[in-house]
């Protein structure tokens, strides 16, 4: 008996033909998850207003410095505003501090198209330089604004915001309920976002990023 030892011919594997096809649409998602991710809309985290109007005067109030405040001039920058005041406990030590690791995590020329304003609420105790030394605490660049009671109300009210005196104690000290909001005016000088507090530096870092944009 005889062994047939010549080697066999080896036969190719056929392609499949569902190969192609799978792998174009494999492409076609990759494709589309790059596109959305260039493109997507960025999701601001505060409450966005429609308006184009300019934001409104502060108008008779004046910086720390007796400068009078011109928001129009701060057109071109991204703009911070707080109604706050220095004996706040919580609410606006927390903002100051968020606002300030926001700015610093962005290149150093955007930080420099950022302008931070606190109006006090509460001129009787926050004295100018008590401002001004209040806010040195939390980053040099910030700036106070002063102004008498009802010129302060009267900006407030401009920009949705109330504040209110507690009942003194027997030191003569009070609390001041009022707006806790954060708010942001555009480079086009508009009445931009509303913040609720509590956002994080994160959040506004993201957000500063597509406002200089």
């Amino acid at each position: 008996m005889s062994i047939d030892t010549a080697p066999k011919p080896v036969r190719e594997p056929r392609p499949r033909r569902w190969a192609l096809p799978v792998l174009g649409a494999a492409l076609g998602v990759v494709l589309a998850i790059a596109v959305l991710s260039v493109f997507r809309p960025h999701v601001f985290s505060g409450v966005v207003l429609q308006s184009s109007d300019p934001a409104p005067s502060m108008e008779p109030l004046a910086y720390t410095d007796g400068e009078p405040v011109d928001i129009a001039a701060l057109q071109g920058n991204v703009v911070f505003v707080h109604f706050g005041f220095t004996y706040c406990p919580d609410v606006c030590p927390l903002t100051m501090a968020t606002v300030s690791r926001a700015i610093d995590s962005l290149e150093p020329d955007d930080a420099q198209r950022v302008e931070t304003i606190m109006v006090t609420v509460d001129p009787h105790r926050d004295s100018p330089a008590a401002l001004n030394d209040y806010l040195a605490n939390f980053d040099a660049r910030f700036r106070g604004v002063w102004g008498e009671e009802g010129d302060v109300r009267s900006v407030a009210t401009r920009y949705g915001v109330t504040f209110e005196y507690g009942e003194e104690n027997a030191d003569g000290q009070y609390d001041v309920i009022h707006t806790a909001s954060l708010m942001v005016i555009d480079p086009d000088g508009a009445l931009r976002i509303v913040y609720p507090f509590g956002v994080t530096p994160e959040e506004l870092s993201a957000d500063l990023r597509q406002l200089l944009n």
